[in-house]
């Protein structure tokens, strides 16, 4: 079955919710209705409707009258955002040092949703694109680092997020049927490590893992990535060593503790 999905158009009420917010300060901490609606230019009535559904999912708060404040729903978003500052900072070292051995660029991810976050990135000299990949957000199926990630959840949880996310074709390489994508998860699975065959970016080759949070389960991954196809053939065993070491290393860090050497983690170090 190919899944494909089109690109979502920019949400008008979404973007409207989200001046709302951005309003608020430890200045303003509180605005009443009218205040707001003259600021963004907004009639009272469309304004009262973004603040009514803001209000349902505890972004926002009503204090008294017409008055608004910011509600108890942004603390755990915040919460969320220093989680992935946490893990950034303790996968930075490691990512740093990967770098340097293996000689090519080096991406950290964490899951989020159904999408993954690139939120640290040591960048190679010699990448044809000059640009950093920290705050993009990418699909999993056609990235290696994503394909690594996917492995490593449970089978319905992954055909639910491909079904909901589609599998767009990227380059001519990028797998779009999902029993494909299926069947090659479990190779990924067995052997430890995944490949992108240019299935993101054309000429672009790479290699991913995962790496495991305290209670086991998968929250991110790490990629080697580079333009020599040589990465996903004759350094591949070199390449896979050096990235599965450091992601056990990082996953250690967070607090994982691996139950035993599998076998393919004997595969990998003989």
């Amino acid at each position: 079955m190919t899944v494909t999905k089109a690109k979502p158009s920019t949400n008008k009420s979404l973007a409207k919710a989200v001046r709302v917010l951005k309003l608020f300060s430890a200045q303003e901490p509180r605005l009443p209705l009218a205040e707001i609606s003259a600021r963004l230019d907004m009639p009272k009535s469309t304004t009262h409707a973004i603040l009514r559904s803001l209000v349902a999912e505890g972004l926002i708060e009503k204090i008294g009258g017409e008055a608004y404040a910011l509600g108890t729903g942004i603390l755990a978003l915040s919460q969320s955002v220093r989680v992935n500052v946490e893990i950034r900072d303790r996968a930075a070292p490691h990512v740093r040092a990967l770098a340097d051995k293996a000689g090519e660029s080096v991406y950290f991810t964490f899951l989020e949703g159904d999408r993954i976050l690139y939120i640290y990135a040591v960048e190679s000299s010699r990448r044809l694109i000059a640009r950093t990949a920290v705050g993009d957000r990418m699909p999993m199926h056609c990235t290696g680092v994503g394909k690594a990630i996917l492995a490593h959840l449970p089978e319905a949880e992954v055909r639910s997020i491909l079904e909901r996310m589609g599998m767009p074709r990227v380059t001519p390489n990028t797998i779009t049927d999902l029993e494909e994508l299926i069947s090659e998860l479990g190779e990924i699975r067995a052997r430890g490590y995944s490949f992108d065959n240019g299935e993101n970016e054309t000429g672009n080759y790479c290699v991913g893992a995962p790496v495991f949070g305290a209670d086991g389960r998968v929250i991110g991954g790490c990629s080697i990535s580079g333009t020599d196809p040589e990465i996903i053939a004759s350094r591949a065993p070199e390449i896979a060593r050096m990235l599965i070491a450091a992601c056990l290393d990082m996953s250690r860090n967070l607090g994982y503790v691996p139950p035993s050497f599998s076998q393919l983690h004997s595969a990998v170090f003989p």
